[in-house]
């Protein structure tokens, strides 16, 4: 067992970073009647109380029933109770429901003391849960990924749980995270500096499948780092491999410029916006760049596919004759349109596409700062680059 001993402040922030997010994945994920699960926060809180009860009762738990922000009397059933070394460690199985969450099945261990040095709770991070490297996160650096809401669940609970013996003992709860040294790999962790493992997050403790509310939280927690850090130059990209080729495209810009939005440019654009960046990149695929050429800056398929019949009258601008056009309101894809007016000898299609999304990118933001936008193949090659300025096409 790993235990920390770093100062654990309470703080006071109140907006979540939910790192633990998959990217969406087919056009098919909203879906209805998905099974909630539980944070980290929540399964923290329960390993705590059941830990806290049996250092207090001397006697093994097995489940515990404890109120959360967003429901109340939830039972979790535990997966260990063990005495150790002087203390109690419970631990209790993350059920994530039907949300793609990396840390589904993890177990989120709680490792509780004595500690009457002070009355009340020290609340430390141990084994697998990520420590904060770089400010502009809701937590200091130095100290555990143990985001402010979910401190309060935890320590209430345990209050709840004890009552007036915090007056005059205290107690010392280490949350630990088997596995989440390597689980934090797949997460944000490592881009925004939090190091060593995930994050114990959520402020209702209820998970909510495939959450619009999370991922843009996401997004925003991002950007604000990158403000913080005195990154003037945001890049936005749609995806993993938007965000890889923008990357190669920038090697002087740190990890942290990059921000995959998925889906959401409109909301991206307008955190970029509010917190006073003064340039913003958007790197993307034809599928995505088709739709911001339309001013559709929510691109989720849920508000509306490829749309062919725009692609056909863009084809008409570019000189293709009726049989092409046709083939182009029948197409597949974006990419298949490439590919039909490549093969007809039409040129100009990538280029008029960014052209229009770049102005409509613009737009959306009153022309408050610089865009520029970059067109990408599937094998990373640019296709086209635009901008709402013609002298301004970085290179670099």
């Amino acid at each position: 067992m790993v235990i920390d001993g770093h100062n654990c402040q309470l703080l006071i922030t109140h907006y979540k970073l939910p790192t633990t997010m998959k990217k969406r994945g087919t056009a098919n994920w909203r879906q209805t009647n998905l099974r909630e699960g539980y944070t980290t926060s929540a399964c923290g809180a329960a390993a705590a109380v059941a830990a806290v009860r049996a250092l207090v009762g001397g006697e093994r738990v097995t489940a515990v029933t404890i109120d959360l922000p967003g429901k109340k009397n939830v039972t979790f059933e535990l997966a260990r109770c063990v005495q150790d070394n002087g203390g109690w460690l419970c631990g209790v199985v993350k059920d994530a429901g039907d949300d793609p969450d990396v840390t589904h099945g993890l177990e989120i261990q709680a490792y509780v003391t004595w500690q009457d040095e002070t009355p009340g709770i020290v609340l430390a991070g141990g084994e697998g849960v990520g420590r904060v490297t770089r400010p502009g996160l809701p937590v200091d650096v130095g100290n555990p990924a143990i985001n402010p809401v979910p401190r309060r669940i935890i320590t209430r609970a345990i209050t709840t749980e004890v009552g007036d013996l915090l007056k005059t003992r205290g107690l010392r709860v280490t949350i630990i995270v088997p596995g989440g040294a390597e689980v934090a790999k797949e997460t944000l962790n490592p881009r925004l500096g939090i190091l060593g493992g995930i994050s114990i997050l959520g402020t209702s403790g209820i998970v909510k499948p495939y959450s619009n509310s999370a991922y843009r939280a996401s997004i925003y927690i991002e950007l604000k780092m990158a403000a913080h850090n005195g990154v003037r130059h945001a890049v936005l990209t749609t995806g993993k491999r938007s965000d890889t080729y923008a990357q190669e495209r920038f090697p002087h810009l740190p990890e942290f410029a990059f921000v995959q939005v998925g889906d959401h440019m409109d909301y991206g654009l307008k955190q970029v916006r509010r917190l006073g960046f003064e340039q913003v990149t958007i790197s993307a695929m034809v599928g995505k760049v088709s739709k911001l050429a339309q001013g559709r800056m929510q691109t989720h398929v849920s508000q509306g596919s490829v749309d062919f019949a725009f692609l056909a009258q863009v084809a008409m601008q570019l000189g293709a004759p009726e049989p092409i056009v046709a083939r182009v309101r029948e197409a597949n894809t974006a990419h298949h349109v490439q590919i039909i007016l490549e093969k007809a000898g039409i040129d100009g299609l990538d280029s008029l596409l960014a052209r229009m999304a770049v102005a409509k990118s613009a737009a959306f933001v009153d022309y408050a700062l610089p865009v520029v936008l970059l067109l990408w193949d599937l094998k990373g090659n640019l296709l086209a680059r635009d901008a709402v300025d013609a002298n301004f096409l970085p290179d670099k």
